[in-house]
């Protein structure tokens, strides 16, 4: 082979390709046209041969499985062990269903496109086929090849002299939703199988803090006492004005029916509104009135809009009297009598600074007569849903714009009404989620901290105050130590690509004696493990499928083929690592094996199936117990689907506003002031370690574009929503979703005017935590000042620690707010034109990561 030979590219141009096969395609057209008009015969054309049809193949349900806002019902068609196609929901699966059925009260489950391309996500050339073990440097990506044997003696050795050396906070438990979760295989920071083994073993660490939502939760909870207080999605159906805070069900929805129910509100006439920094297609789509909003800010336009309320008296004082607390000086308690109450915060009453829509005009950016419009619009139309979405609650203080919005909708009387909304963290029926063991085991730890500051922990160790990492309280020896932590066990989640300030966190890790990662493909966190082990898909084991927070089903999970490889599951991995660590220590771990899985023995490693049916079994019962549910376990599996009808559609705190149920806080009502936090003494010694507000607040962040002198030396505030194409890093390597989407940085035209950027160009991203390289978009759709760079790009750094895919965690920090919020979109940063070379991905460059860890070594 010559040397130019060896210069050309593996793939032509794409256009060059598109010219050659366009010309010969129609040569070849051209041809069979004479054929066929001479022979007569039927002409057929199949994109690939064969191509089998329905009746050749064998069908089975089964679902989607990652953390997306939903989990919907996917259609197995295969040949053999093959899956040769997916559909979806027809209408025909359930009981007394048939083709094209579908009403508001049972819509059908249909999958997007990221559940219809799990073909190529499952016989991905990325797949994890068989335990491996690091032979480079960590980071380097190089690994051979073991046995189960090795992969799992190892790590149980290395477990019991990390607990015996280090104590029992070594194991750092990292583990989430990922594409392991049903209700007997399930990768859950609470709830999950790794939780439960790590915690019955005696040596873990867990995380408190949920990437996603953390803000929202602590407010849900403080405000309403629970996180279920979302209404399911066909509650909106019913709205008559929905202002879409932060939130783009195009891209992101809790309920997969989302937009079929904002449709039908849309055609019954509801007014639409859209809050966020850039044009959405959600704000297209329902033809909303979009305010561009300065990221960060959110709390104070929602304060100048209370103050708006207050001042016209259009508060609903009735609703206010009889169910909140602190919103006003009558409805304080006794004891804080004389407190600052909320509405003396709005109005100015102690601070001398009235919340008024000038006032925060200055801070957000929103005219103050946009702001007096619609807290005009919010205050007189009901029913009225602010949906106050998670997104602006990922910042700094970001749980003060949750409770502030919470304090809003009450003060309008807007809660426990259809058509109205408490959202929130949105959580609405609440399933039956648990198969396997739930007992006194089942979250156990020796420390929690606030997730993203395992790096910090790490780093500084010993020198840590608990502060720093928001150490959970305990009334026990462990209350305020420091977890010694010196391993990693990813379980269900690409941590370490999803976390913030990933640069501290490859410093970090370099720190660790172990790092196991279970999953079913490699990931970028995979590359840093010491340890990689195969673990099935939900296609290759028996489980049931649970709706995300919203929707009320449940679809049957089979086994739809093999495991590839020599992959196993979840639940076979810990048990038999139970039953090796129980070899190795039988004084202190006598009878761990049997403890974890009380339906298995030993040989649950190599079959299954009989052990997972007994689980679903019983749990099947608990449903048909709890939930009135007459279905049988075999028509369940036979029919695939069981959907619930309800009476009427469900609203968050519907009995105690109709029935004068209490609430879930101390006080039995909706508390605007927090009787618990106002009664804090000491922060440090809680799990938040600094100062919250009793009463929602708007509080500068740490870093925004009102800082001048930071915005000065990076002018650019930076969000990473979520994006269409993948959930979070899941999906990012499947190429059918990246012909379609690219991985790029938003910017207004007036800024990239200004910069000499245009749409395609590539250009660097940087602030003094990392840089990124990535193409930018240039659009009107984005607010002046803002960038937009989605979340999940599977990173790829070169030499100089330079990320050339483009993930915006290399930006962003890990400092969080108080309450646990991820600071993700609290985040400066600049932006030009570069000759650095952006690297879209293994589909773009003919370079599969699978090569990495495939070769011999």
């Amino acid at each position: 082979m010559n040397k130019d030979t060896l210069a050309a590219p593996i793939n032509p141009a794409r256009r060059d390709f598109l010219k050659t096969t366009a010309a010969g395609a129609a040569a070849a057209a051209a041809s069979s046209f004479v054929e066929l008009a001479s022979t007569g015969k039927e002409a057929s054309a199949f994109a690939y041969e064969p191509y089998y049809t329905d009746d050749q193949l064998t069908t089975m349900v089964t679902s989607c499985a990652h953390n997306c806002g939903s989990r919907h019902m996917l259609v197995a068609h295969k040949k053999g062990d093959v899956i040769v196609r997916l559909s979806s929901d027809d209408g025909r699966y359930q009981a007394g269903g048939a083709f094209g059925f579908e009403t508001e009260a049972v819509p059908q489950l249909r999958a997007c496109l990221r559940g219809r391309s799990y073909r190529a996500r499952l016989y991905s050339a990325e797949r994890l086929l068989y335990p491996m073990v690091r032979v480079g440097e960590r980071g380097e990506g190089r690994f051979k090849r073991v046995s189960w044997d090795e992969a799992l003696d190892r790590i149980a050795k290395k477990m019991i002299e990390l607990k015996d050396t280090y104590g029992p906070t070594a194991i750092l438990d990292q583990s989430y939703a990922g594409a392991s979760y049903g209700v007997l295989h399930k990768s859950d920071q609470i709830e999950g199988l790794l939780a439960r083994f790590l915690g019955m073993f005696g040596c873990r660490t867990s995380s408190w803090s949920v990437p996603s939502y953390q803000g929202t939760t602590f407010s849900s909870r403080t405000t309403f006492g629970t996180i279920e207080d979302g209404n399911e999605d066909d509650a909106f159906a019913h709205s008559k004005l929905i202002i879409m805070w932060g939130w783009n069900p195009a891209y992101t929805f809790h309920g997969g029916n989302t937009f079929h129910y904002m449709r039908l509100a849309k055609q019954r006439g509801c007014k639409f509104v859209v809050v966020d920094p850039q044009y959405t297609d959600s704000a297209s789509a329902y033809d909303a009135w979009w305010i561009p909003i300065r990221p960060n800010t959110d709390a104070a336009m929602l304060a100048a809009m209370a103050h708006y309320t207050f001042v016209n008296e259009l508060q609903d004082q009735a609703f206010i009297n009889r169910f909140c607390l602190g919103v006003d000086a009558g409805t304080m308690p006794d004891w804080a009598r004389g407190h600052e109450n909320f509405k003396d915060y709005i109005l100015g009453t102690y601070d001398g600074q009235p919340k008024t829509p000038e006032w925060a005009a200055e801070i957000c950016g929103v005219a103050a007569d946009d702001i007096r419009k619609l807290a005009d619009m919010y205050a007189r139309t009901k029913p009225a849903a602010l949906k106050a979405s998670w997104s602006p609650g990922r910042n700094a203080y970001g749980e003060q714009y949750n409770r502030m919005a919470a304090a809003l909708q009450a003060m309008t009387g807007n809660i426990g009404i259809l058509g109205g909304c408490a959202e929130g963290v949105g959580k609405g029926w609440h399933a039956e989620a648990v198969a396997y063991p739930y007992d006194e085991y089942a979250n156990v730890w020796s420390a929690s901290i606030k997730s993203d500051r395992w790096a910090h922990c790490v780093l500084n160790y010993p020198d840590v105050r608990r502060e720093e990492i928001g150490l959970w309280p305990r009334a026990d020896q462990f209350d305020g130590v420091i977890p010694n932590i010196k391993a990693i066990w990813w379980h269900g989640s690409d941590w370490f690509n999803q976390l913030t300030n990933i640069n501290k966190e490859i410093e970090a890790i370099r720190k660790l004696e172990l790092v196991v990662c279970a999953d079913s493909t490699i990931t970028p966190s995979g590359l840093w493990a010491d340890i990689l082990l195969p673990v099935a898909t939900h296609f290759e084991r028996h489980d049931v499928a649970l709706p995300w927070y919203k929707g009320h089903y449940y679809i049957h999970r089979p086994k739809v083929i093999a495991p590839l490889g020599e992959s196993k599951s979840d639940f076979q991995i810990f048990t038999e690592l139970a039953y090796r660590l129980e070899a190795l220590d039988p004084a202190r771990l006598s009878g761990f094996g049997k403890r974890y899985n009380p339906k298995a023995d030993r040989s649950y490693f190599e079959n299954d199936d009989p052990v997972d049916e007994a689980y679903l079994v019983d749990w099947w019962h608990r449903v048909q117990s709890h939930q009135g549910v007459t279905m049988s376990w075999e028509e369940f599996k036979q029919r695939g689907v069981y959907k619930f009808e309800f009476a009427q559609p469900h609203v968050a705190f519907r009995d105690q506003i109709e029935k004068g149920v209490p609430f879930n806080t101390p006080s039995g009502r909706i508390e605007i002031f927090s009787t618990t936090l106002a009664q804090v003494s000491d922060w440090t010694k809680t799990q938040y370690g600094y100062p919250i507000p009793a009463i929602p607040k708007w509080i500068e962040p740490f870093e925004w574009l009102g800082d001048t002198g930071k915005a000065a030396k990076h002018p650019f505030h930076l969000i990473s929503p979520h994006p269409r194409w993948r959930t979070h890093s899941i999906f990012n390597n499947i190429p059918w979703l990246r012909e379609t989407y690219q991985q790029e940085v938003t910017i207004a035209a007036r800024d990239a005017e200004r910069l000499g950027i245009r749409t395609g160009d590539v250009v660097e991203v940087w602030n003094e935590r990392g840089k990124v390289v990535v193409p930018a978009y240039v659009t009107e759709r984005c607010m002046p000042g803002v960038l937009v760079l989605h979340e999940g790009a599977w990173m790829d750094l070169d030499d100089k620690g330079v990320d050339r895919a483009g993930n915006p965690d290399f930006l962003t920090d890990d400092q969080p707010s108080p309450a646990g919020a991820f600071a993700y979109n609290t985040v400066l940063a600049d932006v030009k034109k570069t000759t650095l070379e952006h690297r879209p991905g293994w589909d773009s460059l003919a370079t599969a990561r699978s090569i990495v860890f495939r070769r011999d070594y």
